[in-house]
């Protein structure tokens, strides 16, 4: 760790009150090192990180970290607060601050070194150490590990080599010959830890898990999923374990192995903070024969652990469909501009053309057409079932895929279209779930996530999509379709104000993409309906508005911003142009009560306009580069630059009546730039 920390990098006077200011502050040292190329831009990838999940940690430390493009090489910086800073720990502010800083790529070394630190900060002599250190050359020696805080060797923290140690002794545990129903034998627990980042988290829960283990006298090993990779378990440990630990924000890799043990299915801060609670609650489920009949069973899905575990059945549900929503829109994105270019290369009668195994020719631009529509038409074949592949998915695990896939197939033949893909979506996962809560025999066990699930599941499912639902589904599609193809006039352009103003009122989140999915179903068929495409147009210029007005009023009237949201404006301008509505997050962050109804404004003026002028739009995504292909393009145009316009003038009047203070807004706002890397739907 020689090289990742300097007594440059160590603050032990940090004068910040907020964690953005500390973040800066420790960030503005590695830049002046030239360890970070970008700092707006790093501190757009740390705030994008601690909006996942706070960074804070019990006993008053705060670890702040991020992979990020523009850091040249693994670096951490320390700082140490005399107040506090809140770092949203469950106990109070953070005294000491870590921020750690890793390359985009960086190698396994030195994350391994990162984890190294991780696990360090789990133990107290060396948290004592660093609150002592009197300078900042003791306090950089003591965390690169030239100078070791005077602790009992059994109890020290890790050092460098802790990493490696403790791998050691996992792998001796998982090798020892084992007996299991010997009487007195130590009661064995396996644990799997991960973090989105996988560099501090990752090991911080199992350092704490495994100190936890050996005050409770259990035998406990723990398989860290970090970014340096991960060893598995020995398939003899997990056999002969008694309970499983799970302390995680993403999913487990290859959780099936787990499949029949009592399991403790947890964030991964609760690894942190609560390790020997978990190890109570697991061994009083293995007392009370508590066991998973499948992956994921009765833990909670993917995304259920996305949110509290209190959310209510409704929640639930809008996490369910939009896992679903997420998973299909890239083939909608794919297909539909495959299709766009097909007809934009041969025209509206390429879609009658013959398949491309019958008659190609490299020389003929036609045939180059027919090839981009046909590989189009495959994948929109692709939708309903992803759609409700994962919403069954997000419900109960892999083992919703199959009974998901097979009833979105089913709803696709049918005719039963999106609302057939959202009611199999469901009723495979509810199915499945069901089917999980059923007492199997231990015999059986190892093969219901493979043979007994999946079969089951999947013939229910399909008798009750063939046999009873399916065809009023079908025709409930059908009347949707029909309504939407009747829409014109004033209906049409009321329709265009309501999908202006749900674009543009969370910017990206679960409102503006049900406009987006309601809009993407109309056109995700192989001959969507002129009204069908009209909708997808008034949805992507609405959405092209927010960032685009954002972007217009920081340069007309500048001095209403901030300085960082200036910056923020100019990537705003293509942001808003690639139809990302993200981009107006961090003004609608700062000033919230002013950019969103101005955006909301523009938006609907933008979606009427739209639908008044008749464009069409046969793409799902692209913005002003899928021009081209929009029915009626300076016509769109002017509604977006209609829209624009309002939102522009109506927010530098809200801003004007109450011009906020010079600095005021948010130190660490995630940019524009930071919004534009998450996936979006749009």
């Amino acid at each position: 760790m020689s090289d990742m920390i300097t007594a440059d990098l160590v603050d032990l006077d940090l004068s910040a009150d907020t964690k953005e200011a500390a973040a800066r502050a420790l960030a503005e040292r590695m830049a002046a090192q030239g360890r970070v190329t970008d700092l707006e831009g790093f501190l757009a990838d740390v705030a994008a990180r601690e909006a996942q999940m706070p960074t804070g940690l019990d006993g008053g430390i705060g670890i702040p970290h991020c992979r990020s493009e523009h850091v040249t090489e693994p670096t951490l910086a320390f700082g140490r607060s005399a107040a506090g800073i809140d770092f949203g720990a469950p106990d109070g502010p953070a005294d000491l601050i870590f921020l750690i800083a890793a390359p985009a790529g960086a190698d396994d070394a030195h994350l391994t070194i990162l984890s190294s630190l991780a696990r360090q900060l789990m133990n107290t002599e060396f948290t004592d150490a660093l609150r002592s250190a009197g300078d900042a050359g003791s306090a950089a020696a003591l965390i690169r590990g030239d100078e070791a805080p005077a602790a009992d060797e059994a109890t020290a923290g890790a050092t460098d080599d802790s990493v490696a140690a403790s791998a050691a002794a996992s792998a001796d545990a998982a090798t020892a010959p084992t007996a299991p129903d010997a009487p007195g034998a130590p009661f064995r627990i396996v644990a799997v830890t991960s973090c989105p980042t996988g560099i501090a988290h990752t090991y911080m829960a199992a350092e704490s898990l495994e100190n936890a283990g050996r005050e409770a006298g259990v035998e406990l090993v723990v398989e860290t999923q970090g970014s340096a990779g991960f060893t598995r378990l020995d398939p003899a440990a997990i056999a002969a374990a008694d309970g499983v630990i799970f302390a995680h924000d993403v999913p487990v890799r290859d959780k099936d192995r787990f499949a029949g043990k009592p399991t403790v299915d947890v964030g991964v801060k609760a690894g942190i903070n609560r390790a020997a609670e978990l190890i109570t609650e697991v061994r009083g489920k293995a007392e009370r024969g508590e066991v998973t009949a499948g992956a994921g069973a009765g833990a909670g899905t993917p995304v259920e652990r996305a949110g509290e575990s209190g959310d209510s059945y409704g929640t639930k549900l809008r996490k369910w469909l939009m896992t679903g929503v997420s998973y299909m829109v890239p083939f909608v994105a794919a297909g539909g501009l495959l299709l766009a270019l097909g007809f934009a290369i041969g025209g509206w009668q390429i879609a009658s053309a013959p398949s491309v195994m019958k008659h190609f020719s490299w020389t003929e631009i036609d045939s180059w057409g027919a090839l981009l529509f046909q590989i189009g038409q495959v994948a929109f074949g692709f939708l309903i079932p992803v759609l409700a592949g994962y919403i069954a998915y997000g419900m109960a695990d892999r083992p919703g895929l199959v009974p998901g896939f097979v009833g979105g197939m089913i709803a696709s033949n049918i005719a039963a279209g999106f609302l057939g893909g959202l009611v199999a979506g469901l009723l495979a996962g509810a199915v499945v779930l069901s089917i999980q809560r059923i007492k199997i025999p231990p015999v059986l066990r190892g093969i219901m996530p493979v043979v007994v699930i999946p079969l089951i599941s999947s013939l229910i499912v399909g008798f009750l999509m063939f046999v009873v639902i399916g065809k009023p589904i079908a025709e409930a599609q059908k009347g949707m379709t029909d309504w939407l193809n009747g829409l014109s006039g004033t209906n049409a352009i009321l329709l265009g104000v309501l999908l202006g103003l749900m674009m543009c009122f969370d910017l990206g989140g679960p409102v503006n993409k049900v406009a987006y999915a309601f809009a993407t179903a109309g056109i995700a068929v192989q001959d969507p309906s002129d009204s069908a495409m009209k909708v997808m147009a008034a949805v992507m210029a609405a959405g092209m508005v927010p960032p685009l007005g954002m972007a217009l009023a920081t340069t007309v009237r500048k001095k209403l911003f901030t300085p960082t949201e200036r910056e923020n404006g100019k990537a705003a301008w293509v942001l808003g142009a690639s139809f990302i509505s993200e981009g107006a997050i961090p003004f609608a962050a700062a000033d919230p009560l002013r950019v969103i109804p101005a955006s909301m404004a523009g938006g609907a003026v933008t979606g009427a306009l739209s639908m008044a002028f008749g464009a069409t739009l046969r793409a799902p995504h692209g913005g002003i580069f899928v021009v081209p292909l929009i029915g009626s393009p300076f016509l769109y145009l002017i509604a977006i630059a209609a829209g624009v316009c309002v939102t522009t003038a109506l927010v530098i009047v809200l801003k004007s009546m109450r011009k906020p203070a010079a600095g005021t807004a948010p130190a660490a706002a995630p940019t524009a730039q930071a919004e534009a890397k998450q996936p979006v739907a749009a």
